[in-house]
Parts: C-alpha cells; structure tokens; sequence
C-alpha cells in the first residue's frame, strides 16, 4: 500500500510531527544607528495615515506635511504630527534645508514632475509605489539621482509584511536552497474602489495592487531574468467595481516559474497564500487577510512554525523607510532601490500587456504602463 502524504506539504503524516525551532531571521523593519533627519511627506491621501502612523512609532521627524488640498495636510497634523508645518505646494517642503528625506506620496502623475526638483534639492526620496509609469522615464531619473548623490527608495511595503520578509530572509540564507516556483493566490473584496479614483484604473488589480505580488516574486526569484508572462482578466458575474477584479499571470523562467492568482471579488471566505519551494525545503504562508498570517518552512529536518511579530499595515512602511534612511547613512543602495525596482515594474507591465493581448510576453520589452 503507499505511503499516505500529507496534502498540505508532501510530507509523510509522522513528519508533521518533527517540529523544530524557527531559526531567527532578521524579518523586521530596521533603523538606523544614529541618523534621524527630518522628514517631508508631500501627498497626505488615505494611504499616508499608514506611514504617519509607522513613522511616529519609529520615532521619526516628520517636519514638514504637504498636500494640494491643505485641509488633508491639517488633518494629518492634528492627528500624528502636530509640531509639522503643513503647506500645498510641494516646492515650500524642498525649500527647507533642514529637510533632507522626503515621502513622495502623490499619484503616479504628479510625481513625475517632482522627481526632478527633489533631486535637484538634494533630498533622498522614498517614491510612493508603482515607482514610475515608463521605464526609460524611470532610468533617467535614476541617473539624474546618482549625479547627484541622492538615494531613492521604492514604497515597496509588501517586502516588509512580516510573513513575505520571513520568507525572503530564508530564501536569502539559502534554507530553501535553489528556488524554483513561487505560488501566490489572493481572495479579497476590492468592491470598494467603485466610484473612486481607482475605478477609472482599468489593469487595477494588476498594476496598483498587483505590483506587491510581481515585486515579492522578483525578491523570491532572484537575479534571474524572467523569460515570458502570460496573464489574462475577466469581470466577474457580480462585482460593483469597473475594472476587472479576476487577473491572474503565469510567468516562466529558464529554470523556474512562477503563478499568481487575484479574485478581488470575494464577498466571504476571504484567504491570501504563497509557497515558495526551493532545493533543500518549501516556505508556505496562508491566512484570512494581508495583515494575518502563518508561516511553516518545511525541510529534511521537519517542521518550523516562527511566531511573527507586526502586521504589514503599518510595520511594512516602517520597513520602506527604515531602509532608506539605513542605506543613506551606510552609504549603500537601499534594498528596496529604485534601479532594482524596475526588474518588478518590467515583469507588472508585461503581464498588464499580455492580458490585453491574449499572448506572451517578455518583460522589459513593454517600456510604459498600458492605459
């Protein structure tokens, strides 16, 4: 009779029981040693109350908050930094030479004319994500930064999400050995951008949210190079929202693949997963939502279960900006850096390219954001 398996890891039964100590991975956000600059934040949207949030509980200085509507800028004063100043145009918060990082939190539109003038202040930016709408725009901006001495860091948050961090640290320590696929399905309810600014974004699910998946598998997958991605869309029977919230994309690599799977109409029964299996072992992480998960890595050796600390909203911007300001006071590129970022924007693009054309795509051919 064959040996009965464990459907969730392949395992014989008798080797769930072959649980281990989770070994100790550096997963979450860091400071740095000394450096506390002052901070601008210039945009102050729903999404920034996340930053504010995790930047007060690091104990950075945010001096300075700047939106178009200055109300927002108000209101976000009065509720996490009262002592910040608070103007409407971005070009008062680079005026001030005792700011010398700023939060780029503005759409992706607006902060293509703000890229330029940051750099040209000697600001180290943190750039909201997706980093840019054109790759060659974005390689420009790059360089003009690297004339100038000045790091940009990508808002990448999801790399500091507790369970993918994890995962991407054991990766980085070689516990997984080699990886060859990555896997990730993600059931929620995104219903609730109908009627606002969002509804009008019509490759939504795989460009403004989906980019955290296409960034974490360029993460999981390394400096290998992705070969093709074919991704489609549909609307499903009973969504409100106007974009198609059904997208998923398979992307093949030399030696490896990768799947991603987004059902962004799930009224119940809300669930978010990924494994990732390498050589030596396979790192699965599942739950109800984003911000509650478990983690299992499974080798040779059985089983190890870490218990977590933080949840991705708000520690993952914490994370972001910790890097930053880390990489700029060692004098190195931040891990979550601009240049590195456009192996994900190439990998988002291509997919949002094959979907509308029903056929593979290689990333990096597509240099601009299919509207």
């Amino acid at each position: 009779m064959p040996l009965e398996k464990d459907e969730t890891y392949g395992l014989p039964p008798g080797s769930r029981a072959d649980e281990r100590p989770a070994p100790r991975l550096p997963y979450e956000p860091a400071d740095p040693s000394t450096w506390r600059p002052k901070i601008g934040l210039i945009g102050c949207g729903g999404i920034t109350v996340q930053h504010l949030r995790a930047y007060r509980d690091a104990g950075y200085d945010v001096a300075m908050l700047c939106d178009r509507s200055e109300s927002k800028a108000k209101e976000a004063q009065k509720k996490f930094y009262p002592r910040a100043g608070v103007c409407s145009d971005f070009r008062d918060v680079l005026a001030r030479d005792d700011i010398e990082v700023v939060d780029l939190a503005a759409h992706p539109g607006d902060r293509a004319s703000m890229y330029g003038p940051a750099i040209e202040a000697g600001k180290h930016i943190l750039s909201q994500k997706p980093f840019v709408t054109d790759i060659d725009f974005g390689l420009r901006i790059i360089e003009h930064a690297e004339r100038k001495g000045v790091r940009i860091a990508v808002n990448q948050n999801g790399r500091w999400a507790p369970h993918w961090s994890w995962i991407r640290e054991a990766v980085t320590a070689g516990l997984l050995g080699e990886v060859a696929s990555v896997r990730t399905a993600v059931n929620w309810d995104h219903n609730w951008v109908a009627g606002s600014i969002f509804d009008a974004i019509h490759p939504l699910i795989l460009y403004d949210f989906g980019i955290h998946w296409f960034d974490i598998v360029s993460c999981f997958m390394g400096p290998r190079r992705p070969l093709r991605v074919y991704a489609s869309t549909a609307r499903a029977p009973t969504q409100r929202a106007r974009p198609p919230l059904l997208s998923q994309a398979l992307v093949e690599y030399g030696d490896g693949q990768a799947q991603l799977f987004f059902d962004a109409n799930t009224p119940c029964g809300e669930q978010d997963g990924t494994f990732v299996t390498g050589s030596r072992g396979a790192a699965s992480s599942t739950g109800p939502s984003l911000n509650s998960q478990s983690v299992t890595l499974a080798t040779a050796e059985g089983l190890a279960r870490p218990a977590l600390r933080g949840t991705w909203f708000p520690d993952g911007f914490h994370g972001t900006m910790g890097e930053l300001l880390r990489a700029v006071e060692e004098k190195r590129e931040p891990r979550n850096g601009a240049r590195e970022n456009l192996r994900s924007l190439e990998l988002c693009f291509a997919a949002i390219e094959s979907a509308a054309r029903h056929e593979p795509v290689v990333p990096g051919t597509v240099r601009t954001l299919r509207k």
